[in-house]
């Protein structure tokens, strides 16, 4: 591997910076989704369920200190719901507004991934140029005494740019992709979780929720 680095030159030595840079950010949001934000928590269907059933205190516990995203959507829609002052349509504003903050943050750094996925193989494809010029001004060089090895070891050292450039972007791109859909069916999950507690909110016994979140 390190031969291959000093004989790709500093393209590969880039696109060795990519792939570092962007297992980093794979495992940092791997351990974001279900480690610190446990999105496999169903405490926030639980919660919902609790609240069709107008048991507005156990829901709240439920969600109480839960990094769930969804959990903690239903957890600020329920505080919205108790500002005074606020009409109806200001507080489905200020669900909503605090619920793309959620998502938000489910989608930091995916776009680093995205990058790496497009610039790696234009990276590859502008090392090959780069080679294949020296490798023909070399040949330029020889006149008729022309080597055929010398002209194919610099080609096949060329084209090695592109080779690498492609197998950090595929790998890259499926992890993007991947993380992405995770985020979209989050967001999709925290918008339907909202809309649930603000369909129910009419009926709630508003009083219990308040008495809640003053302890």
């Amino acid at each position: 591997m390190f031969n291959l680095l000093l004989t790709g030159g500093p393209v590969v030595w880039i696109l060795g910076v990519f792939s570092i840079v962007s297992l980093a950010v794979v495992l940092l949001k791997i351990w974001q989704f279900w480690g610190q934000l446990k999105l496999s928590d169903r405490s926030a269907e639980d919660a919902v369920h609790r609240l069709q059933e107008h048991h507005v205190n156990e829901a709240l516990l439920l969600v109480k200190g839960a990094k769930n995203p969804r959990s903690s959507a239903i957890r600020d829609t329920l505080e919205t719901l108790n500002i005074n002052g606020l009409s109806e349509a200001q507080q489905r504003e200020e669900a909503f507004r605090r619920a793309r903050g959620r998502v938000l943050e489910l989608g930091s750094q995916l776009r680093i991934l995205e990058v790496i996925a497009t610039l790696a193989p234009l990276l590859g494809l502008l090392g090959t140029v780069l080679g294949m010029i020296e490798a023909f001004k070399a040949m330029e060089a020889a006149g008729e005494q022309v080597d055929p090895a010398v002209l194919s070891g610099g080609i096949w050292q060329a084209l090695l740019t592109t080779a690498v450039g492609l197998a950090v972007a595929i790998p890259v791109s499926l992890a993007h992709s991947w993380l992405e859909r995770r985020v979209e069916n989050e967001s999709a999950g925290i918008q339907d979780a909202v809309e649930r507690v603000l369909t129910l909110a009419p009926s709630l016994p508003k009083a219990q929720a308040k008495k809640q979140d003053a302890k």
